[in-house]
């Protein structure tokens, strides 16, 4: 499965730039690659983000929350979401299960400086 250029570029603005709250990913089975299929606005919330997540279809996504610790302290942790709904076909649980380490490896960190905040 390919992922498409769009994917990773859009991954690194919202890890550096913060330029998005989330970005849900899909598969295009015809084509044969992962798409960026919508991105959510900084001011988004999660209740936004898991609204734009189907009931009945498969997606990956990523999304940055935004936390304060015990000690007061404004974090940032960045998850990483296979959405994989009960009521989805199964093939497309499949393609999505089978795919879903590549998809990761081509989104995860390249050099020691990224690896801070993607945690999976």
């Amino acid at each position: 499965m390919a992922v498409h250029d769009d994917c990773k570029l859009k991954f690194l603005e919202l890890k550096a730039k913060r330029t998005h709250r989330f970005i849900i990913y899909k598969i295009e089975e015809k084509q044969k690659q992962v798409v960026v299929e919508k991105l959510g606005e900084p001011t988004e919330s999660y209740e936004d983000f898991t609204a734009g997540l189907p009931a009945d279809e498969c997606r990956y996504a990523v999304y940055d929350f935004d936390f304060t610790t015990e000690e007061n302290v404004q974090k940032s942790r960045i998850f990483f979401i296979a959405w994989s709904p009960d009521t989805a076909r199964v093939r497309s649980k499949m393609i999505y299960a089978s795919s879903k380490d590549r998809f990761k490896r081509e989104l995860q960190a390249t050099d020691p400086t990224e690896m801070e905040i993607f945690i999976l």
